[in-house]
């Protein structure tokens, strides 16, 4: 009986866990920045959004895609210009947490299983 009650203590403590914080509401809209590596080097992109499109600024390129809201924390991608069959798939992108000036969000490739994590920083 006793081992019981610890245990379910124990269920009780990790159950009331608090969840992450995710204000998604906070970075629909603004002009961020990310950064990833690609082929060992750290590559940074800019890129400005509003409720309904969104511009990238990557190695001095710029890229427009439209934005189309699932809920407050996903939206999916879509080039309006693509150059090759790659840009022409659309990316899913849902926000995992949020912080006062920063996201933590993963992304893929509509019907890609693999998924990659990124975080964002809001610059302005």
């Amino acid at each position: 009986m006793k081992k019981l009650l610890m245990a379910l203590v124990f269920v009780w403590i990790f159950a009331c866990k608090q969840p992450p914080q995710r204000n998604c509401n906070d970075f629909k809209t603004g002009k961020f920045s990310f950064t990833t590596t690609i082929n060992g080097e750290e590559k940074k992109t800019i890129f400005y959004r509003t409720e309904a499109i969104e511009v990238d600024e990557f190695e001095g390129k710029k890229d427009s895609s439209s934005i189309r809201w699932i809920n407050d924390c996903e939206y999916v991608l879509k080039n309006l210009h693509p150059k090759n069959k790659a840009e022409e798939k659309s990316i899913h992108i849902k926000i995992l947490t949020t912080t006062d000036s920063s996201y933590t969000f993963e992304y893929n490739a509509i019907g890609d299983k693999r998924k990659f994590k990124g975080t964002a920083y809001k610059i302005d």
